[in-house]
């Protein structure tokens, strides 16, 4: 059956404030109520992806944390840091790395309303010195207490709400789709719309149908299809 109409502009409302030009690159962060709850924050920025590099022989998890967040906001995990930390410069990304080196500064004198990608490392023991030397500026966020850091998850969400909180200012948080590159925004909304028929298409190696103006598919799909829609 088609989707409803409602659930159709819930969608289309959520992607037109991603920010394809906002991400986090997290290094070991491995335990599942940190991953979960950085995702989480990850969605309700609008950050369209994020990036991990694992442990050796892990693999991401989440808990109910997420509270599903993981299905909106891929997280693309990477054999190091240094392959995506290049991609994302080629990209036009700066990178910002939460490290405490003599030339890291205040994270609220940075600029973060252009192509920003925050790196950041598990509590323990942050971010490796491989990966520290290849960040374009190492931040950090101040501490009054006794305690010289933040759960890797609140330093997370701290850094992307400054990130939005700059970019409202400039008047550059998206509205209406013009955060996604052109041609996105309708795949990602059919996929997000329809995945079992997504996949369909992505195995027939065929291009996905067009929606009408609520939602619908506006073609004949195979009938076993249509009712696993």
């Amino acid at each position: 059956m088609p989707i409803l109409p409602r659930r159709y502009q819930r969608l289309r409302s959520v992607l037109d404030r991603r920010m394809a030009n906002l991400t986090v690159l997290l290094e070991q962060v491995d335990k599942p109520h940190n991953l979960s709850a950085i995702l989480r924050t990850c969605d309700a920025v609008g950050v369209l992806e994020a990036h991990a590099v694992c442990l050796k022989g892990r693999m991401p998890t989440f808990n109910d944390t997420a509270l599903g967040s993981q299905k909106w906001v891929p997280l693309h995990v990477h054999p190091n840091s240094a392959t995506v930390l290049t991609e994302l410069r080629e990209q036009g990304f700066r990178i910002y790395g939460t490290h405490l080196a003599q030339e890291a500064v205040d994270y609220r004198q940075c600029d973060f309303s252009g192509p920003t990608a925050f790196v950041l490392g598990a509590e323990k023991w942050g971010l490796s010195e491989s990966t520290s030397t290849l960040v374009d500026q190492a931040i950090f966020i101040p501490m009054q207490g006794m305690v010289q850091s933040l759960n890797v998850s609140v330093a997370t969400a701290t850094l992307l709400f400054e990130a939005v909180r700059q970019r409202q200012l400039a008047g550059l948080l998206p509205q209406h789709g013009e955060g996604l590159p052109p041609g996105l925004y309708n795949k990602l909304l059919f996929e997000w719309a329809y995945p079992q028929v997504a996949a369909w298409c992505r195995r027939e190696g065929r291009p996905y149908p067009a929606l009408d103006g609520e939602g619908a598919i506006s073609e004949e799909l195979p009938r076993n299809l249509r009712l696993r829609c």
